[in-house]
């Protein structure tokens, strides 16, 4: 890879995209990380105050995984939490925390979302099966306004 960036940058193919093959962009703003605790908690790209801190207009919202369908067929009394926030200027998802039993399920969905910037009025689109946790994903774009 080292030697694949080193040709790029000398024949002037590095142009400054943040998600070309070349650069290291996903080491620092898509990693998803589990804690295998109980319960689960599970990240991707930035926090509120990291994406504050980037410059970014942030707008975070929150919905109980609990009160998704899905999460009765997981568990009685099901408790969990999850979290998307948004970078306000382009309405994507430039992060994303979730709480709760199997809460590391949720995360490659939101991977994809944040590397591929994913516009919100799309990924509306992106219709998750139910019931399943995955119904969080109607949830948090529903408490964004959509």
């Amino acid at each position: 890879m080292c030697g694949d960036a080193i040709v790029a940058r000398a024949a002037g193919e590095l142009d400054g995209r943040p998600w070309s093959r070349h650069s290291a962009t996903a080491d620092h703003r898509a990693v998803p990380q589990v804690v295998l605790t109980d319960p689960e908690v599970a990240a991707v790209g930035f926090g509120v105050a990291q994406a504050a801190a980037a410059g970014l207009r942030v707008r975070a919202v929150d919905y109980a995984l609990g009160q998704v369908a899905g999460a009765a067929l997981r568990a009685d009394d099901y408790r969990g939490h999850a979290r998307l926030v948004f970078d306000g200027d382009r309405t994507v998802v430039v992060g994303a925390t979730f709480v709760g039993p199997d809460a590391g399920e949720l995360l490659h969905g939101a991977t994809i979302a944040i590397v591929g910037e994913v516009p919100i009025d799309r990924l509306w689109h992106a219709v998750p099966s139910y019931p399943t946790l995955s119904e969080v994903w109607l949830r948090l774009l529903e408490a964004f306004g959509l």
